[in-house]
């Protein structure tokens, strides 16, 4: 499973952009990665743990701005096309995560 955010945070003021740098900086403290500018991306093993990083990314939500979360499956992002230009680029492989019982 795989857990997209999209974001457009207004940048105009200096606290618009403090807000804009912070919620950026959580993502990134959650384990997400830049997939382009305003996206992020992160590899959750089950739907339940997807939960778990939609409600943190939830709860650090700024005041203002647009912010989209989407959730598709390891197969759904397999199929994904990525292109530099015209060159076809082939999608980053999930790293491998170490899960104790």
């Amino acid at each position: 499973m795989w857990v997209l955010v999209f974001f457009d945070l207004p940048t105009e003021t200096i606290m618009e952009r403090k807000h804009a740098a912070r919620f950026r900086k959580d993502l990134l403290n959650d384990g997400f990665t830049m997939f382009q500018f305003s996206i992020y991306m992160r590899f959750c093993p089950s739907r339940e743990n997807a939960y778990v990083h939609i409600k943190r990314t939830k709860n650090a939500l700024p005041k203002k701005g647009k912010v989209g979360i989407m959730q598709i499956t390891d197969k759904q992002f397999g199929m994904i096309e990525l292109f530099h230009g015209r060159k076809e680029q082939p999608p980053d492989t999930p790293s491998q995560q170490l899960e104790l019982f």
